[in-house]
């Protein structure tokens, strides 16, 4: 008990430098293939480590442009939201009247200049968002640091835990950290493949519902996917709120909610289980508990890393016979046929 309160607290006090150091390794273990091939075609490690790193810096670099210059637009969107809101206030006055023989003057208790500001004011607050993401201006930095040396010294790390678990043959604990290694590789690619596809279905939904931003909004439901259980809840809130504060009927918003649940019961029954499948192999409940908890310490890069944190641990655990029974915890629960075929037959 005492561990777990001193591993939170240093989690907590340590956030600013631990959450670069786990993206930096994150974005290793992505373009670590990339380094490879460029290796086997006889480019020095690390020139191999540079060409990664810059392939990552444009890839990210160009995500952001697209959604800052995305979202910088909005603020034009939002001149007659004003207007709008006391419409719709309006109507509630008239309906509660009518209904219920009461005037709650919502409209008059509305605070739509205040409303309108807050949009405008935050429709360009995605650098603060990304920014508090990672800690601070010193932590987007590290990031492609911590990246650079992981791919320059990832033998290195792999010599260091060959030594840590000298007790096992060092060919087992190799192919240990490759497995490793090739699950969260196969896990990411899997979440980008899963992400294109709901990106195209999003942005054709969007585009034909006539929303304005159809691509952007796509892009970001997206990539929200990343985040489990409620990451695809805030993907979908903020197309629904565009379109209730922008379009002249509630058509609109209930065709995006509807468009939304075909969507995801679309990536929950077919995507995933077929691109995705078991690479990570997690038990539900800790996952959402794990997210929880990332949520908590970190926010928002918390929830994105716990994933592949807990899969590493899982993976880390099943190396010794101590540490097994926390792997099994981890891990997802057999199914009654594989159970069945462990237990003796009768006679």
């Amino acid at each position: 008990m005492v561990f777990i309160i001193v591993l939170i607290f240093a989690l907590i006090v340590g956030k600013g430098l631990l959450i670069p150091l786990f993206l930096g390794g994150f974005f290793a273990i992505l373009f670590t293939p990339l380094t490879n091939w460029l290796e086997r075609r006889k480019f020095p490690r690390i020139l191999a480590a540079i060409f990664s790193l810059l392939a990552m810096v444009l890839l990210v670099g160009g995500l952001l442009s697209f959604i800052i210059s995305n979202v910088a637009e909005f603020t034009s969107d939002f001149d007659n939201v004003s207007g709008k809101i006391s419409n719709y206030a309006k109507q509630l006055d008239e309906w509660s009247q009518s209904s219920f023989q009461y005037d709650p003057e919502t409209r008059k208790k509305a605070n739509t200049e205040y409303i309108k500001n807050l949009l405008t004011e935050n429709s360009g607050s995605i650098s603060t968002f990304a920014m508090n993401a990672v800690g601070s201006l010193s932590g987007l930095v590290l990031i492609p640091v911590f990246m650079f040396f992981f791919l320059l010294y990832r033998y290195h790390l792999t010599d260091m835990m060959v030594m840590i678990y000298r007790d096992f043959e060092p060919e087992l604990v190799k192919k240990r950290i490759a497995n490793l290694r090739r699950v969260i590789q196969n896990y990411i690619v899997g979440v980008g493949k899963v992400m294109v596809i709901l990106a195209v279905l999003n942005i054709i939904v969007y585009t034909v519902l006539g929303i304005k931003h159809a691509i952007f909004f796509g892009v970001i439901g997206a990539l929200l996917n990343i985040i489990p259980y409620v990451g695809p809840f805030f993907g979908v809130l903020l197309p629904v709120t565009y379109s209730f504060l922008t379009k002249d009927s509630l058509f609109y918003p209930i065709a995006i909610l509807g468009a939304y649940q075909l969507i995801q019961m679309l990536e929950g029954n077919v995507l995933t289980p077929k691109i995705v499948g078991g690479n990570v192999n997690l038990n539900a409940f800790l996952t959402f508990l794990g997210l929880l908890v990332g949520g908590t310490i970190w926010g928002v890069a918390g929830m994105i890393l716990v994933i592949p944190a807990m899969a590493i641990l899982r993976e880390i655990f099943e190396l010794s016979e101590t540490t097994k029974p926390y792997a099994l915890l981890l891990g997802e629960e057999k199914k009654e046929s594989e159970n069945d075929e462990d237990k003796p037959e009768k006679e």
